[in-house]
């Protein structure tokens, strides 16, 4: 492996290695010089959203809550605006299978009869250098249909050959994020840019030639004018490659409580790129506690108590679904995050149903369709949705019968802390994290498949309980030293479980010095990605 140079491109510098000639081809000049462009453009836009993320943050901590904006009213109240029409290969979304740009994971997903694939660079994949970079190779062989894998056992993974392939759609990095490979005019490039711009210069014309188009799941965003700048970046990159305006097309993850104070906004900024919203439920839970982390009144219960019934998750459900389909755009389905339970049939049969019960509940609401993230559960959502749903989507559902206020977003559900959540928490924590340590973004945990999301709720209820000392249905009081303690007992229960040895090897005490910094109720880091992001940096 070596260093890549490519002094033809002024002030951009590649400190990551190259190891193969199509590695090379993803970072060719005009490639590099596409997303230098971008990033010269737009990335002071995104820093000073950034800011105002935290200014936001200031003004919660200090006793503000979140309102819908007046000084956007007349957008959420003009009937006449709509999204973009929709997009070839996206008309029918009803099953859409998720996992990282794995190179047999591409193949199995795109294979595996869902209506589409998300190939996640973001909360699915731990961005190591050779992850993201290996990555864009991926999706450009899978749209020219020449993607292959071999395993180590001789086994062959090629595309299937009778057309059935899934629509992709490629979900980048968020804007906290940059991409330390990569540095232009001495500073790193934003992360969003490098994903998208890549994939979009070697990408976009190809997939328009083939019926498709470049789609994208727009992930982490808090404000309708983080959305505005994705426009921006969308019509200019179109206009550098001659790609007409309107080719693009993003869905949002409403994954955060602020922006779904905004979710018409989000759309009409996006309007002639827009392909609907999304319910990121896991992530939408961990920014609930993040934001409110400072406020006493917002303490949750333990994480397997707060559900898609409880008050605010349903009132954010049924405002997605009115105003999604009130602008003639696609309202999605959260995920279900099981994954098949080999030798026990009766637990796989309970872990089944509850998928089952789950995509039931979101195609009555007026889903259009819904996420699943392993093969197996594909067929299950699929019957659900084929039964009550039999055109291509359910946008003629307007739900004009809900009213959803700020309140409704708000509410906080009852519940108890139980010292087992507490364990829960710390033991899916550290066991994610230490995954993501060694490139793992996507990990089976307690037969449920975990990515950022599980590690970001399990840290930030740790803190937030740490911080109000908040009461074990026991009447114990959560405190730093506590959860220090019980962190320290499930490491060494690992280290028993593991082996001296194989735990030695691991990324565990690394994850454990990382964790313990963010469960005393003190420190608080925005993103875990952003905390652990240097000990997976690889600079040649």
């Amino acid at each position: 492996m070596s260093s890549y140079n490519n002094n033809s491109v002024p002030g951009v510098s590649v400190l990551g290695s190259v190891s193969t000639k199509e590695e090379g081809v993803i970072l060719s000049p005009e490639a590099l010089q596409f997303v230098a462009t971008l990033h010269r453009k737009f990335n002071q836009t995104r820093k000073s959203l950034l800011l105002k993320r935290a200014e936001r943050q200031s003004a919660i901590d200090q006793g503000e809550l979140p309102d819908f904006l007046p000084e956007t009213a007349s957008v959420r109240q003009d009937p006449n605006w709509r999204g973009a029409p929709l997009a070839p290969g996206l008309e029918d979304r009803r099953v859409e299978i998720t996992g990282p740009v794995d190179r047999k994971m591409v193949i199995n997903a795109l294979n595996s009869g869902a209506s589409t694939f998300m190939a996640d660079f973001e909360d699915a994949n731990s961005p190591t250098w050779e992850n993201c970079l290996s990555g864009q190779v991926n999706m450009y062989d899978a749209i020219r249909r020449t993607i292959t894998f071999t395993n180590p056992d001789g086994k062959m993974y090629e595309l299937r050959k009778d057309g059935k392939i899934a629509v992709l759609i490629v979900r980048p990095r968020g804007w906290h994020m940059v991409e330390k490979h990569v540095i232009i005019d001495g500073e790193p490039v934003s992360a969003s840019i490098f994903d998208f711009g890549l994939y979009f210069f070697h990408n976009a014309k190809e997939l328009v030639q083939r019926g498709a188009g470049p789609y994208f799941y727009l992930p982490k965003m808090e404000s309708h004018l983080e959305a505005r700048l994705w426009n921006d970046i969308f019509n200019t990159a179109q206009d550098m490659l001659s790609v007409k305006r309107g080719t693009i097309r993003g869905t949002v993850l409403i994954e955060t409580i602020l922006a779904a104070f905004e979710m018409e906004e989000i759309i009409y900024e996006l309007r002639e790129h827009s392909s609907g919203l999304n319910c990121g439920r896991w992530d939408y839970i961990f920014s609930f506690i993040k934001r409110f982390r400072e406020r006493p009144e917002f303490v949750l219960p333990d994480r397997s108590q707060v559900t898609m019934t409880v008050p605010f998750m349903d009132a954010y459900v049924r405002l997605l679904i009115k105003t999604c389909h009130k602008r003639g755009v696609h309202a999605m389905g959260g995920m279900a995050a099981q994954i098949p339970i080999k030798n026990d049939p009766e637990a796989n049969q309970a872990a089944m149903a509850k998928v089952d019960a789950d995509k039931l509940r979101e195609v009555k609401a007026g889903h259009d369709g819904t996420w699943v993230c392993h093969p197996a559960l594909l067929q299950i959502a699929k019957d659900v949705f084929d039964k009550y749903m039999p055109n291509a989507n359910q946008l003629e559902v307007s739900r004009n019968d809900v009213q959803v206020t700020a309140a409704d977003l708000l509410s906080v559900p009852t519940g108890a802390i139980t010292k087992q959540g507490i364990r829960e928490n710390i033991r899916v924590g550290l066991t994610y994290m230490e995954a993501w340590l060694r490139g793992a973004g996507c990990v089976p945990i307690n037969n449920m498949m975990e990515d950022a999301a599980t590690a970001e709720i399990s840290r930030s209820q740790l803190f937030q309980w740490a911080r109000h000392g908040a009461k074990t249905d026991e009447g114990e009081t959560i405190t730093a030293q506590l959860n220090l303690q019980l962190l320290d007992e499930e490491c060494a229960k690992l280290k028993q479980e593991m082996g001296e040895e194989k735990y030695a090897a691991s990324k565990f005490e690394t994850a454990k010095k990382a964790f313990a910094t963010n469960v005393t109720g003190e420190d608080y880091d925005e993103f875990l990605t952003n905390l652990l992001y240097d000990d997976i940096v690889t600079i040649a």
